[in-house]
């Protein structure tokens, strides 16, 4: 099974011969059809549940079937809120009564389209509340520690919100969890408006009446239906009572623009805010309580609607069993020209050119699953539903996922599992940049080192010749087959050069996109070169190409970060229980304002790292055997390389806790998971490293046997393949 330098996983011949394909396939594709695609799948909104999203479903399906791919229409039935009712007024100590309406230009032709979703968060409370208003910065649990140091409680109160540092929907969940009765968001013309440049139709970003929509679910606990946690939504599925649904929050929220915010910020009173609190609005912004009081109702229908997964298969011909599944989803919360069809209209095209190739004759090795996805945005409904329900046959069959959203110019973006690190820097050595000409590989280690700062960890990164992959959180839809089930995943794209305020909005359109995106759509051309590649490697690879010596050394680091973590928090409670003990704290309080005197932190126990860091050292030691193995068998008993490959695909299974993370159990791959308080951020070693950030450190332990039993049982099953006779 010896496998060639010059493509991981081919014989010396086979990477030839690949190479070759590769060249064919890169011939067909073209960037004006990529653009075609963009402008005529993006024409109208196309929410779930729509008229238009079901057109743009039947328009991908027939698209697929044009390709020469067997393709059909999978059909879930899922909850999805729409708004019915939104209102927000300033009812003292002024009157004002919120737009929560953008703005059509003459710019954009379909910023003023029938059919539009209206401005709001999907899976917030009905509710029709009135409280005084209170500024609690990015709403998370920081702000609320400093809140509370200023005396200030939103227990009963509506809390305003920026958008930023955390996603959306963790924003609402920690206002319930400190009293607050409803959440307001806005973006901030600091982060995302006439602070970072011309607005909107004029420059990219945020005009004073842009709203971002979007997803509050409590999508941490689990993703997909809220009614159906675990089990598929089809017509006969056994459904939960809403008022059961744990991922559906408990209180009213609505997002506005900065536009909206600027009279409710100016009406607050209290303490001037601290000065990384502050804003580009014309104002001196205050926490409140005080005068400032609002009036906030939200009410949505709640509808059981069809959501339509395009899947699209292409028979292997040596491994019919073994699938390398594609994905992008389809719908939009409006038009949707960046997100999602810009990674969409990339995805068709490689189906379009592997078609062409298989009309002269090419047939992958393994089977080939092209999905585009419904229902991504308000809570990976299409996919999670698509993967519990085909749970046991993705179990024995998926070989690896690969997934893309949004996508325009600038730098590659890459995420995914870390035994495919090797194999995307082979990739990504390939694919030339369309700006520069050098590949994509060299121009993010150009832009990673610029942004580093230390001439010393500059130098580090220009050293380096292999691709860092981020983990991934969630927030797209490879959660389901990476958190739920360990199937290997990529998350693909490219960005970086495309700021803008369109996110969510009715401005993302075709004309926001060949403005200020890629209006040559030569990225999309670069996204389908460089997922097509990763696709057609794994499809026709003779050795499956996984390196498990990369996961060894990340998890390595993993582990040194929760050790680092732990040393700085017993530093930190240490040095602030000093603190409080010398009464520096009322020494330094304001007399004007009120003062809560801080409780003392608990005390950070010994935590034994040992038998992780043994685990850890096991599998690199044992991955390194694996790749002595397969360096030296010879590529002829094709009988042993398909044992070899069905244990490689499978192998990261191994990392799956059965019984699922604390608090939610959905969650079952013990490296990888969204934070319980970042959303979209990742925690890497996430039951051991939340329990020591909450301070639990009876979970900590438990957790820290349960990572320690899960890397072990990967070690051994790399072990049974070098072993197996």
């Amino acid at each position: 099974m010896a496998q060639s330098p010059q493509l991981k996983g081919y014989s010396a011949a086979t990477a030839t011969k690949q190479q070759q394909l590769e060249k064919q396939f890169d011939q067909h594709l073209e960037a004006a059809n990529i653009g075609q695609t963009i402008k005529s799948l993006s024409a109208y909104p196309h929410h779930l549940g729509s008229a238009q999203g079901k057109r743009v479903a039947e328009a991908v399906l027939q698209k697929f079937k044009s390709y020469g791919w067997d393709a059909k229409l999978e059909t879930y039935h899922v909850l999805f809120p729409t708004p019915k009712t939104r209102q927000l007024e300033l009812i003292g100590p002024t009157k004002y009564t919120a737009k929560l309406q953008e703005q059509a230009f003459p710019e954009d032709v379909t910023s003023g389209q029938a059919g539009q979703l209206p401005t709001y968060n999907a899976w917030g409370a009905d509710g029709d509340v009135t409280a005084e208003l209170v500024f609690v910065n990015y709403g998370l649990p920081d702000d609320y520690e400093q809140l509370a140091k200023l005396g200030i409680d939103v227990k009963g109160k509506i809390v305003i919100a920026k958008y930023g540092r955390s996603w959306r929907g963790i924003k609402p969940k920690v206002a319930y969890e400190h009293g607050a009765i409803g959440c307001i968001i806005y973006s901030d013309p600091k982060d995302d408006g006439f602070y970072q440049g011309d607005v909107y139709p004029k420059g990219p970003f945020k005009n004073d009446q842009t709203v971002q929509r979007g997803s509050v679910m409590d999508m941490v606990i689990y993703p997909g239906d809220p009614l159906t946690p675990g089990t598929a939504s089809t017509l006969k599925a056994k459904r939960l009572e809403r008022s059961e649904a744990t991922t559906i929050l408990k209180i009213p929220v609505l997002p506005i623009s900065y536009g909206d915010a600027l009279p409710l910020l100016s009406a607050l009173e209290g303490p001037v805010v601290p000065a990384e609190w502050r804003g580009a609005l014309p104002i001196t912004y205050r926490t409140g309580p005080g005068a400032a009081k609002v009036h906030l109702k939200v009410e949505s229908n709640w509808d059981i609607v069809p959501a339509y997964n395009v899947i699209a298969t292409m028979k292997g011909s040596t491994y019919p069993d073994q699938w390398v599944i594609r994905g992008n989803h389809h719908d939009a919360w409006v038009n949707g020209a960046d997100d999602p069809i810009s990674g969409l209209a990339a995805q068709l095209e490689e189906a379009k050119a592997i078609g062409q190739l298989a009309k002269a004759g090419f047939r992958p090795k393994r089977t080939l699953v092209y999905c585009a996805w419904d229902g991504e945005e308000p809570s990976l409904l299409g996919s999670t539903e698509w993967v519990e329900d085909h749970a046991e046959e993705l179990r024995q069959k998926a070989v690896a996922y690969i997934n893309s959203d949004g996508n325009s110019r600038g730098f590659l973006q890459a995420g995914g599992s870390h035994a495919l690190e090797q194999f995307m820097s082979e990739i990504s050595k390939d694919v030339r940049d369309p700006q520069t000409g050098v590949s994509i590989f060299e121009r993010k280690r150009a832009k990673d080192a610029v942004n580093a700062g230390a001439a010393k960890t500059q130098a580090a990164i220009l050293k380096k010749d292999t691709l860092t992959l981020s983990a991934l959180g969630t927030g797209s839809d490879y959660s389901a087959f990476l958190q739920h089930l360990a199937v290997p995943t990529l998350n693909l794209g490219f960005g970086g050069e495309d700021e803008g305020g369109d996110y969510h909005s009715i401005y993302d359109s075709y004309d926001d996109y060949v403005r200020f995106k890629d209006g040559t759509f030569v990225y999309g051309v670069a996204l389908a070169q460089t997922a097509g590649r990763a696709v057609l490697r794994l499809a026709n690879a003779e050795v499956l190409p996984f390196d498990f010596s990369n996961l060894g050394q990340t998890v390595g680091k993993y582990v040194e970060e929760v050790k680092a973590l732990t040393a700085q928090l017993k530093e930190k409670h240490s040095a602030e229980n000093a603190l409080i003990n010398s009464k520096s704290y009322q020494l330094a309080a304001d007399p004007k304002l009120s003062w809560i005197e801080p409780t003392a932190k608990p005390e950070v126990p010994a935590i034994d790292f040992n038998a992780l860091e043994a685990a850890v050292k096991s599998l690199q030691q044992s991955a390194a055997n694996l790749n002595s193995y397969l360096n030296s068998k010879p590529a002829t008993d094709k009988k042993a390389i398909a044992r070899v490959n069905q244990a490689l695909f499978q192998a990261e299974r191994s990392l799956l806790i059965p019984e699922g993370l604390p608090k939610r159990t959905w969650y079952k791959h013990s490296i990888y998971a969204p934070g319980f308080y970042t959303g979209y951020g990742v925690k890497t070693l996430p039951g051991v490293r939340e329990a020591i950030e909450q301070n639990n450190w009876t979970e900590a332990d438990a957790q820290l046997q349960t990572a320690t039993k899960r890397i072990n049982a990967l070690a051994q099953t790399l072990d049974q393949i070098t072993q197996a006779k």
